[in-house]
């Protein structure tokens, strides 16, 4: 057994079995500072920038990776021991695999640790990118309202608290403050992105440093636009409450900082124990966490960039004057496509995506009643790409055994996800006057599945950040089987449109009484 770390990469490339970095770990130099490293960040983007280094270039546009979470101390320890290095694995369809050593992460910051490390690679002129997988809800908005939550515990925390060391030294134990531009702050460390993105944004232009670009790779419509617009809703409270010192920030970042849109795709499953295990027993190294994922691949970037970026077009990537078509794209077929056979294939029975991808129903319902008759309308003319096909891969991709990809993983934050990604679809087609059965039978789903008991009797975790908030709406089916949508927060204003809660009420009921494959037998004889 072989610890993977970089003295031992001579030994695993002996062995022939498992490809390592082909340039000298010594020679990466950082160029990006990432926050959220998981298993999609190293599958995805940092898989890009190891293609390019092993190709003889850019290796001045290496990654630190940054972690805010409790849990991000495991990643910590995992690429620490190993100088960054990690195993990726991918899995084609047909069993073949791919398992390749990616060297592009140089350094890993557990910022709770030590904020200051964080803050002073952020301000070093040679990070010229900082880039975002913080998930749907990393953005702290409200869906339906599309404002920035200032009241969020961390955030408010920030608002509330000078970053500047000067000032602390020289203020010593500040007292509270009760928001105003002119009460004593608190002086201490950031706790969230905007915190730590808006910090070393204005120690940049005090320095006279160039900004970075921020480069949001989230599944949201208009990452970019959308980080953008959070990041400047966040900057601009801490100029009203005279947290920056210096001239009002928000204006200057709005000029001179990038924030490119991009569509990022590859479906990559949490890691699992026996992923570990294989890794062990088929090829001899001992990595405390790897990477697992599908074949497929794709990313297609904004190309704005005024700092510079790496060679992306040189590896595969996209690089196009505007993303919206792609991302759309994407977003509501395969995204809103995985919310179809989320909840109905856990209501099934089933546990994994390529189970409940070919069930004899489910499978119709989200090729046909879901992505033709619903997703497709709203999804605008993608240039060079034919959507039947598109179409058609998907569900294939959704099918691929060897990936292992759990209903549970797709299930989980569901308040993030299907306000962000089925309820658009479901409001510009009731404005266009078209059908949205199948997208009121997966909502449905949703709301069955957050009752927390299936069919059978069985018990599953409701994992979401409101878990609190859904399972309590959920509660209430008996005596309002509309409770679970007058959360305006999640779902606007569906709970007043009959063309909605129609087909909504009814689905719920079949499934209450009768259960999914009654209801989805029901609506695939029906299309």
């Amino acid at each position: 057994m072989t610890a993977l770390t970089s003295a031992s990469l001579p030994e695993i490339s002996s062995a022939g079995q498992v490809a390592v970095p082909e340039y000298p770990l010594a020679e990466r130099r950082i160029g990006i500072v990432h926050f959220g490293v998981g298993g999609f960040h190293r599958a995805h983007q940092a898989m890009y920038l190891d293609a390019l280094m092993n190709a003889g270039r850019d290796r001045d546009w290496a990654i630190c990776g940054v972690g805010l979470l409790p849990g991000d101390s495991r990643m910590r320890d995992a690429l620490t021991s190993q100088d960054g290095l990690y195993t990726l694995v991918t899995k084609a369809p047909d069993g073949t695999r791919d398992p390749r050593v990616v060297g592009s992460i140089a350094r890993y910051l557990f910022a709770p640790d030590d904020p200051e490390a964080v803050l002073a690679q952020m301000t070093d002129p040679a990070v010229r990118i900082v880039s975002l997988t913080v998930t749907e809800g990393g953005y702290n908005y409200n869906p339906s309202t599309g404002q920035f939550q200032h009241e969020t515990e961390a955030v408010a925390a920030d608002l509330a608290t000078r970053f500047d060391l000067e000032g602390a030294v020289a203020a010593g134990s500040a007292g509270e403050n009760d928001g105003g531009a002119n009460t004593p702050h608190r002086f201490g460390s950031p706790q969230t992105m905007f915190g730590y993105v808006v910090e070393a944004l204005r120690r940049r232009r005090e320095a006279g440093t160039a900004p970075f670009t921020v480069m949001s790779c989230d599944n949201v419509r208009g990452n970019g636009d959308l980080a953008k617009r959070m990041i400047l809703a966040y900057a601009s409270r801490r100029d009203e409450r005279g947290l920056h010192r210096e001239a009002p920030l928000t204006d200057w970042i709005e000029a001179e900082v990038a924030f490119p849109n991009c569509m990022v795709d590859r479906i990559t499953p949490a890691t699992a124990p026996e992923d570990a295990r294989m890794l062990s027993s088929d090829y001899g190294i001992d990595d405390a966490w790897p990477v697992v994922s599908e074949d497929f691949v794709q990313w297609v970037l904004e190309d704005h960039f005024p700092s510079g970026r790496p060679a992306y077009e040189e590896v595969g990537v996209q690089m196009v004057e505007d993303v919206e078509p792609y991302e759309l794209m994407k977003l509501r077929l395969l995204n809103c496509s995985h919310q179809a056979i989320a909840y109905f294939g856990l209501l099934l029975g089933h546990t994994y995506a390529d189970e409940a991808a070919v069930d004899e129903h489910l499978a119709p319902f989200t090729r046909v009643l879901y992505m033709d008759h619903e997703g497709t309308p709203a999804v605008p003319e993608v240039p060079g790409i034919d959507l039947t096909a598109y179409k058609d891969e998907l569900m294939a991709r959704f099918a691929n055994r060897e990936v292992k990809d759990t209903l549970a993983r797709l299930a989980a934050e569901s308040s993030d996800r299907i306000p962000t990604w089925l309820v658009p679809v479901i409001q510009e087609n009731l404005a266009a006057g078209r059908g949205v059965s199948a997208s009121a039978a997966i909502v449905a789903s949703w709301a069955r599945y957050a009752e927390g008991t299936g069919e059978n009797g069985e018990q599953w975790p409701v994992v979401d950040r409101l878990r609190d908030r859904v399972m309590a709406a959920a509660a209430h089916h008996d005596e309002d089987p509309l409770a679970f949508l007058r959360d305006e927060e999640l779902f606007g204003d569906l709970v007043q449109h009959d063309a909605f809660t129609t087909p909504y009420l009814h689905a719920l009921e079949v499934l209450r009484t009768r259960g999914a494959r009654a209801l989805l037998t029901e609506l695939v004889a029906g299309a």
